[in-house]
């Protein structure tokens, strides 16, 4: 399955994802791959990964918001990305209608699927 996202709370959040991946994004990426934004209603989950998470790597790191009403899921790794759906490298992207977040770090083990939850 992978790694799905989950919204238990009762508004839409909105997730990226961020993950250690040498081959597209070597040298200038930071080796390291921004995906998002995946929109989830309450009740809902996104599969935002569809392969086995340990095959690449056990830390992955996420980020949601809830734009309604300012609530969010972070952490303390900082990075910019698009208002807009994005695949890209990290610090590689476009600096043209950026938001800055912090990412929260997510140990999947040796899980080969996982599934993060945000709840209120």
């Amino acid at each position: 399955m992978g790694l799905v996202l989950c919204n238990s709370y009762p508004r839409l959040i909105s997730a990226v994802i961020m993950y250690y991946n040498e081959d597209p994004c070597g040298g200038g990426g930071g080796d390291f791959q921004q995906m998002g934004w995946w929109n989830i209603e309450p009740g809902a989950c996104a599969l935002v990964y569809a392969n086995d998470l340990a095959d690449l790597n056990r830390y992955w790191f996420y980020y949601a918001t809830c734009f309604e009403n300012g609530v969010s899921w972070s952490g303390d790794l900082p990075s910019t990305v698009p208002y807009e759906a994005f695949n890209w490298c990290w610090n590689s992207g476009d600096t043209v209608r950026i938001m800055h977040i912090g990412y929260r770090l997510l140990d999947v083990g040796d899980a080969d699927d996982f599934t993060l939850t945000f709840i209120e």
